[in-house]
């Protein structure tokens, strides 16, 4: 067995499951390797009933007999399966207590509960009356007393072998269960020798990392969190050595290339900025006067324009594609979706109709027909289309610019380094290729940025334009949720629309908190049926997604329940009011981001952060507002970079089975805050090495090298 070898290599792997595999992105024993645990479970010591329902939390083991036989209700939407249980009295609880109202007296307060099972009826026939088995699961507090709901069944004995243990969590589809998947990564570790270190012995010791093998293995099947943490160091060290090395050697293939498609006077460039509807703002000016000093310059443009979220980036992008356009050359603008890539289209469009800008505005996105994608490539190639707009179809094969002046990247930390190269490169050779600008809204501390950005020049924006009224923001605990539907209520009644956004896509056995589709149906039985509810979330197609945002900015929805998936720069100025579930589990930076959502009109907006910790449950009805001290900071501070800076300083290691953080370079397991001292460690670590050192450590990086297992 090979890394490289297909998975139908492992027992028990045919093509219908290898077909299955796919969907997850698992083709190779390689990427099966690299499909990491999003979570884990480690099942607790049994409690009682009443322990159970003294207050909500995660799931629960429960040792119960069963005092009636399961029964099946049918809905039209769901068949429940029913049953009634109490505590086994042969219970002996953790700390030495015993179950309360366990005798033969019936179902008494605190020992009774209801277990629930949905589209499960095969269970009927496995589970009877009088039988004794341990049940997993989460408890729910409801009008007829306590209940768990779709819980796990094992006899004393299985629950005693799991009892403590990790069982890692897998992202999955239908079809593939995470104890198939953990199966076969045993066997794929059992053939040893398969995972090479690029590092040396002493440069690991030096480091105080794991060897490669070891940690791929602790990643997916550690004794405890300390070895797991000490396997998740090295996986989030070696991904941002390859990303360092991958900066270093786009910088060194680029070099001081010199400037091509040198910019001469811009006299419509500087009539649009002068018929623009606002005043550009100090920062605004300054970003705009750096790149213009590129473009005129000796080498081409590397540069990076690293703004607050509504800080104004995109008018700079505008004016320097406008100024490229009128002096003969094209310039293209990528952004990370289709809905973004038209919003700009359009936008762009409407500014040039107003000021009478004599240069039309091309997109080219993958859900356009093929005539029109024909249509578009043919005016691109023959050099008609100066202004190009798109996502990742402007970095196909068949999309060829003769006079690519300038290339500019939205959302940056969207593209990896190779898309940037693949962008920077239609217009030809790399050493001769355009001025490159990206932009980023993710305002990353500036001891990091230089090291994540270490191939650009940078240019940062500060404030917002003075035309915006300030977000006003509130931290709220779940005791004063529905106060908050109320509040959302009323600003749909005054015409507007509202986000919430919940961290999860479907349930999570292991963590008690919101999803999409469940949370929806919650809203729709709170609101009724005079307040329209749609879904957006990152499973779903890219169409389908394009066509949820779009349908929500023509409002015919008023509330868009959501994951993350909005957070990159849709702009809806309807929207006044986004709250945010579960808030303690994302990062400041993110979630400073995903408010930058509303607040894009000229009606005042919200956001209401709902803090659902442990501590903010416990104040139950008298819980006014969060003492969360990062939450706060939120409320306190609208300055990006200030958050940034903060979040650094408190987000410590920490439970990294939280909500990823988001807006950072996208890293499959790394994150640039908790992870802050690996990043340094790599940037250092490739500074000391010397060049045929570096040489080797690139060339193994190429998946085909058995290099390290973590790949961008």
């Amino acid at each position: 067995m090979e890394l490289m070898d297909k998975v139908t290599v492992l027992p028990g792997v045919g093509e219908k499951t290898a077909k299955l595999l796919k969907k997850l992105g698992v083709e190779t024993v390689f990427d099966l390797l690299n499909h990491i645990p999003r979570d884990f479970i480690k099942y607790p010591p049994i409690s009682s009933i009443s322990e159970a329902g003294a207050a909500e939390r995660g799931p629960v083991a429960l040792k119960l007999s069963l005092v009636s036989e399961p029964s099946i209700i049918r809905t039209p939407r769901v068949n429940i399966l029913k049953a009634m249980a109490r505590e086994s009295s042969s219970l002996a609880l953790a700390g030495g207590g015993r179950a309360e109202g366990t005798g033969q007296g019936g179902m008494g307060e605190g020992s009774g509960i209801s277990l629930k099972w949905y589209n499960m009826p095969f269970l009927k026939n496995v589970l009877h009356s009088g039988m004794t088995r341990v049940f997993y699961g989460k408890t729910v507090k409801g009008r007829d007393g306590l209940s768990m709901e779709h819980p796990r069944v094992f006899t004393a004995e299985e629950y005693a072998g799991i009892m403590e243990k990790m069982e890692p969590v897998y992202p999955l589809t239908e079809g593939i269960s995470s104890k198939s998947i953990a199966k076969w990564v045993g066997k794929a570790l059992e053939k040893k020798g398969i995972i090479a270190d690029l590092l040396k012995e002493d440069e690991r010791e030096a480091l105080g990392l794991l060897g490669e093998e070891e940690a791929i293995s602790s990643i997916h099947r550690p004794k405890d969190m300390e070895e797991w943490k000490k396997a998740r160091k090295r996986l989030a060290f070696d991904e941002f050595l390859s990303f360092i090395i991958n900066v270093q050697r786009l910088k060194d293939e680029r070099g001081a290339a010199a400037n091509s498609f040198p910019i001469g006077k811009t006299p419509i460039a500087e009539s649009l900025k002068e018929k623009l509807p606002w005043k550009l703002t100090a920062s605004q000016e300054k970003a705009l006067s750096d790149v213009m000093g590129d473009l005129r310059g000796s080498t081409a443009m590397n540069r990076l324009i690293q703004g607050d979220v509504g800080s104004g980036k995109t008018i700079v992008a505008v004016l320097a594609l406008l100024s490229v356009a009128e002096n003969g050359f094209q310039g293209t603008m990528m952004a990370p979706t289709e809905v973004l890539a038209a919003q700009h289209a359009e936008k762009i469009r409407t500014l040039f109709r107003e000021c009478s800008i004599p240069f039309p505005v091309y997109l080219l996105t993958g859900s356009l027909s093929l005539k029109e994608k024909r249509e578009v490539k043919k005016k691109i190639a023959s050099g008609e289309a100066c202004i190009v707009l798109g996502t990742h179809a402007l970095i196909q094969e068949d999309v060829y610019f003769p006079s690519l002046a300038l290339a500019v990247t939205d959302e940056q930390h969207r593209f990896g380094v190779g898309q940037r190269k693949e962008l920077s490169k239609r217009g030809g050779d790399l050493a001769t290729g355009p001025h490159v600008l990206v932009m980023s809204a993710t305002p990353i501390p500036r001891t990091l940025g230089l090291i994540l950005y270490g191939d650009l020049d940078i240019s940062v924006m500060e404030g917002r334009p003075t035309d915006r009224l300030p977000i006003k923001n509130c931290v709220i605990g779940p005791s004063k949720r529905q106060s908050a539907y109320k509040f959302i209520f009323n600003e749909i009644k005054s015409g507007h629309q509202a986000y919430i956004i919940c961290p999860l896509v479907e349930p999570s056995e292991s963590m008690q908190i919101e999803n999409v589709p469940e949370y929806a149906e919650k809203l729709k039985a709170f609101f009724g049926q005079g307040v329209r509810i749609a879904v957006l979330h990152g499973r779903m197609p890219p169409k389908e997604k394009n066509a949820v945002m779009e349908s929500f900015k023509r409002h015919e929805a008023d509330i868009l329940v959501s994951t993350t998936v909005v957070e990159v720069g849709v702009d809806v100025p309807n929207a006044t009011v986004i709250m945010i579930e579960d808030a303690e589990r994302f990062g400041l930076s993110t979630l400073h981001q995903i408010r930058g959502r509303v607040g894009r009109g000229d009606a005042q907006s919200y956001c209401i952060f709902v803090d659902t910790s442990p501590s903010a449950r416990e104040k139950g009805q008298d819980m006014v507002k969060s003492e969360n001290e990062r939450l706060q900071l939120l409320v306190r501070t609208v300055d990006g970079f200030e958050i940034a800076e903060e979040d650094l300083k408190m987000r410590g290691p920490g439970d990294f089975f939280g909500i990823r953080q988001s807006g950072d370079m996208d890293f499959r397991i790394a994150d640039i805050y908790g992870d802050a001292d690996m990043l340094t460690k790599a940037a250092s670590f490739v500074k000391g090495i010397k060049r045929e050192r570096f040489t080797e450590i690139a060339g193994g990086l190429s998946v085909g090298n058995k290099g390290l297992a973590l790949q961008l």
